[in-house]
């Protein structure tokens, strides 16, 4: 089916928590187990975040499970794109934990990339990463990455650093993903500085869902992608709430872009 080009992109990220939903402080531990063992409540919160995707194209998700004994060895992102009628959806596992924990990063889409590849980054601890996928063409394309930052100042000094490296040479580009610092933070990182990424400067509060004040969740864009809106989901459906952004597409860009509407492994 041809589809006219779109001019806009409904974005998202989201840390989800693996479903568990923590709307409180003391969850932390009445609700712990539910990080090590499987649970009826995480699968019927997981069924709520499908509900919550379905009005966005192309959507970064952190601290997932790709498959272990807490999620019932069910590939959480495979289940949520299927669940919300998305194409395409991929995985980065970061902590590989064996049968207790798949620990890692989800992108879902509703194009199809081009080329996908996964970054372990620089830090003190290991177990931070970048999924960096690109869609469009190589001529025309969008290049978005999903990361999930640590909490560290100087690691994530470090990681910053090194997705600029990664796009260094892309003209199109969104970063997403739970940064763990605030917008005042990342506009004072000088290699975020250098490169031209935008940070959205006005508070978007995300920390913790169920009394936000923190805004540690953000979406950097490009010069070359105007935002059209921005804001917050309110939902407590992590210890997060999601952040969203509608963003402008050049009419090349969106030209090149491949949609696809079947549900399919990615």
């Amino acid at each position: 089916m041809n589809r006219a080009a779109p001019t806009d992109l409904s974005v998202l990220s989201f840390n989800m928590q693996v479903g568990v939903g923590t709307k409180r402080y003391r969850e932390y531990v009445t609700r712990g187990w539910r990080h090590v063992l499987p649970s009826q409540g995480v699968r019927d919160n997981l069924a709520r975040i499908a509900d919550l995707l379905g009005d966005h194209d192309i959507i970064g998700l952190q601290e997932i499970d790709a498959g272990s004994r807490r999620s019932r060895y069910e590939n959480q992102i495979q289940a949520l794109a299927e669940q919300a009628g998305f194409a395409y959806w991929r995985v980065q596992v970061n902590r590989d934990l064996g049968r207790v924990a798949q620990h890692g990063l989800g992108l879902i889409s509703r194009y199809q990339p081009f080329s996908v590849t996964e970054h372990k980054l620089p830090g003190r601890l290991p177990g931070r990463g970048a999924l960096v996928a690109r869609f469009g063409s190589p001529a025309h394309a969008l290049t978005v990455v999903v990361t999930h930052l640590s909490l560290g100042a100087g690691s994530r000094a470090q990681q910053v650093a090194a997705i600029c490296d990664m796009v260094a040479e892309d003209e199109h580009v969104i970063v997403m993903g739970d940064t763990n610092c605030s917008a005042h933070d990342l506009l004072a990182d000088p290699a975020l500085a250098a490169s031209g990424l935008r940070v959205y400067d006005r508070l978007l509060p995300t920390f913790p869902s169920w009394r936000p004040r923190r805004g540690i969740d953000h979406i950097l864009t490009s010069a070359s992608l105007p935002v059209h809106r921005a804001g917050v989901i309110e939902t407590m459906l992590s210890d997060h709430r999601p952040v969203e952004m509608r963003i402008g597409v050049p009419r090349d860009l969106g030209r090149a872009l491949v949609r696809v509407d079947s549900a399919a492994a990615g």
